[in-house]
C-alpha cells in the first residue's frame, strides 16, 4: 500500500500534530481571554475567535483519528464525518461573522474565507481520496493540518494585534 493511504507510516507526524495542536489551542484560549472584552466589542470577532480554536481542535481530532488502529476505509469514513462537521461548523461561523463586519474590504473578506477553507476542506478531500485510494489520500490531511495552523495563527494575529489598532 502506498504511503498516501497507510496511516501507520504517518504515526510520528500525527503524534507531533496532536501535541502541537493541543498546545496551540491552549495558548490561543489564553490569548483570547486576555482580549476578551475587546473581541466581544466587535461584531463577528467572537465567531472568528471560535473558528480559530475549532480549526486547531479539528487538527487535533484528525490526528487522533489517524492514530487509531482502524482499517483504511474506516479511517476514511471517520475523517469524512469529522471533516464535514468541521467544515459545516466553520462555514456557519463564517456566515455569521462576514455580514456583520461592514467595515471590511472585499479582499479582507475573501482572505478570511480562504483561511477557513484551507483549514477545513482538505480533510474532506483527503477522506474521499482515502476511501477511493486515489487522489493523494493522507497528503490532503497533511495539507489540512498545515492549513489549520496557518489559519489559526492568522486569526490569532487579528484577535490579538489588529483589534488594538
Amino acid at each position: 500500500m502506498s504511503a498516501a493511504y497507510d496511516a501507520a507510516q504517518w504515526t510520528d507526524l500525527f503524534v507531533a500534530t496532536a501535541g502541537a495542536a493541543a498546545a496551540l489551542a491552549g495558548l490561543l484560549f489564553v490569548a483570547i481571554s486576555i482580549n476578551v472584552e475587546r473581541i466581544l466589542s466587535f461584531k463577528g470577532l467572537p465567531e472568528r475567535a471560535l473558528e480559530a480554536l475549532l480549526v486547531l481542535v479539528g487538527a487535533l481530532v484528525v490526528a487522533v483519528l489517524c492514530l487509531a488502529p482502524v482499517e483504511t476505509d474506516t479511517l476514511g469514513w471517520l475523517l469524512l464525518v469529522a471533516g464535514v462537521v468541521l467544515l459545516g461548523t466553520v462555514a456557519r461561523l463564517e456566515r455569521i461573522s462576514l455580514p456583520s463586519r461592514h467595515d471590511r474590504s472585499a479582499k479582507a473578506a475573501i482572505g478570511q474565507v480562504m483561511l477557513a477553507l484551507i483549514a477545513t476542506a482538505p480533510y474532506v478531500v483527503g477522506a474521499i481520496a482515502l476511501l477511493a485510494e486515489a487522489g493523494g489520500g493522507l497528503y490532503w490531511v497533511l495539507a489540512g493540518v498545515i492549513g489549520a495552523i496557518v489559519s489559526s495563527a492568522a486569526n490569532a494575529w487579528v484577535l490579538l494585534i489588529e483589534i488594538l489598532r
